[in-house]
């Protein structure tokens, strides 16, 4: 009898088609589990963005609840081409008076003989170069006292760098506290030499030996080979009718909490004023509420039923989700009584809309930082006998801490999400796996039945066969 290769040819049935569709009916819980993890993804990946918003909330918040916040300050200065200023902590409220009398400067040398140009040979020998400060003694005499700390430095210049050029590169390499330079003038190159550092232990003098005579500086003992053409000096300033001396001109401790730049002279003192830093407090406050729109209009949009489109957002009904913007919406719009006449956000012209978004009033806001005293207690008050008293800040910024703490609502939310999406991967390849149980069990019964189909067949063709013999005798 001849073997059967394919379902269905024994018997005539379209096996495979047969049990594809028992098969398929078998597959539904299996489509139907997968569409409900889809949308448990969904309500997943949902609250990651709830995370984030909110995440972003409380930093917000948390920054109006740090005292830095709001013992910052500002500082301007009545002449800025003269004299600018910026304040640090420890500011102190107020007016400062600062006249510029000097500025600090380098020591700047430029080589008395000109040279034809920077590859020119110079010559070869040795520069010492010492760091410190020129002065006078009581009979007018020039002095050079060594810096403290310093060493002196000596350059070698020999065959391959004594030229104008050699001689600079070899100076800038040896880290001496000077920087050299070339200058083109009218009659040639000049070697320039600058001390690094301004101030006035920061000059320097030049021992020149060898061939390099026209490289020495030291008035002390007649050798002005180079031309000085700045001295080394320090700053110096009246700040508040005090005299003020500074190596460079930016002044650092001159006044607790103020950085002083001395940018030019001047006759007419220039003001300091030292305020408290509004414009800051106003840009945290704004930001706090920018954080807290995005958080209620996210929620909002999750939430929602479009009635017209009849669809839902993917936490419509989410009671987490519900009671999280209820909750947030309620602490806005609630009050407190620790800033004294100041008792709710509308006041300081932060008003709840319809769609619960806080719309600023800049005109309100502009008005109520007046008093910072009053709008700092309203934002970051403690009261130690009523949590639902403290300030704005405080408040949102514990809830947001309750809320993705590991046990909170937002985190207990997202991992029950995550177990059901996981257990429901379990059991879809259970029934996956009882699926294609089903399905073999299937075709080797319509196997089975095809070849009794066959046997029967070949019984039925051998029969006819036979009586058709005994019929025509």
């Amino acid at each position: 009898m001849a073997t059967i290769s394919s379902a269905g040819i024994g018997s005539g049935l379209n096996v495979d088609d047969l049990v594809s569709k028992l098969v398929a009916t078998e597959r539904t819980p299996i489509t139907q589990l997968a569409r409900k993890t889809e949308g448990l993804k969904t309500e997943l990946s949902s609250y990651g963005k709830v995370q984030s918003t909110l995440s972003t909330l409380r930093d917000a918040a948390s920054k109006l609840t740090t005292p830095g916040t709001w013992s910052g300050t500002l500082a301007t200065s009545s002449d800025p081409t003269a004299v600018s200023v910026s304040a640090g902590a420890g500011a102190a409220i107020g007016n400062v008076s600062v006249e510029v009398k000097n500025l600090a400067s380098s020591q700047t040398l430029v080589s008395g003989t000109p040279y034809a140009s920077s590859t020119t040979t110079v010559g070869q020998g040795s520069l010492t170069i010492t760091l410190g400060a020129w002065g006078k003694d009581v009979d007018d005499n020039t002095t050079f006292t060594d810096k403290a700390g310093a060493t002196p430095v000596t350059i070698e210049i020999g065959a391959g760098k004594d030229t104008l050029a050699g001689i600079r590169d070899a100076i800038n390499a040896a880290g001496a506290g000077v920087t050299a330079s070339i200058v083109n003038d009218a009659s040639g190159a000049r070697l320039t030499l600058r001390s690094t550092a301004s101030g006035e232990t920061n000059g320097f003098r030049i021992d020149a030996g060898g061939g390099l005579a026209d490289l020495g500086y030291d008035p002390r003992v007649g050798i002005t080979s180079m031309i000085q053409t700045l001295p080394a000096q320090n700053a110096r300033a009246l700040i508040n009718g005090i005299d003020v001396s500074s190596e460079s001109n930016t002044l650092k401790e001159a006044i607790d909490g103020l950085n002083i730049t001395l940018l030019k002279t001047s006759t007419v003192p220039a003001s300091i004023a030292v305020s408290q830093d509004k414009d800051s407090i106003k840009k945290l406050i704004t930001d706090f509420t920018t954080a807290y729109n995005a958080v209620n209009a996210l929620l909002r949009e999750q939430t929602k039923y479009d009635s017209a489109a009849k669809t839902a957002g993917p936490l419509q009904g989410d009671s987490t989700a519900v009671g999280l913007q209820n909750q947030l919406r309620s602490i806005m719009g609630g009050t407190t009584s620790l800033a004294g006449s100041i008792g709710r956000l509308a006041q300081l012209g932060l008003e709840p809309g319809s769609d619960g978004n806080i719309k600023v009033t800049d005109s309100k806001l502009n008005t109520g930082l007046s008093d910072l005293d009053s709008i700092k207690k309203l934002f970051m008050g403690l009261d130690g006998t009523n949590s639902s008293n403290d300030g704005f800040a405080q408040r949102i910024r514990s809830y947001i801490d309750g809320a993705l703490n590991s046990d909170g609502r937002l985190t207990s939310r997202q991992t029950g999400l995550q177990k059901q999406i996981d257990s429901n991967g379990k059991r879809s390849s259970e029934l996956e796996d009882r699926v294609a149980m089903t399905e073999a069990r299937l075709r080797a019964r319509y196997s089975a039945l095809d070849t009794q189909m066959a046997k029967l067949n070949n019984l039925s063709s051998y029969v006819t066969t036979q009586m058709n013999k005994l019929n025509n005798e």
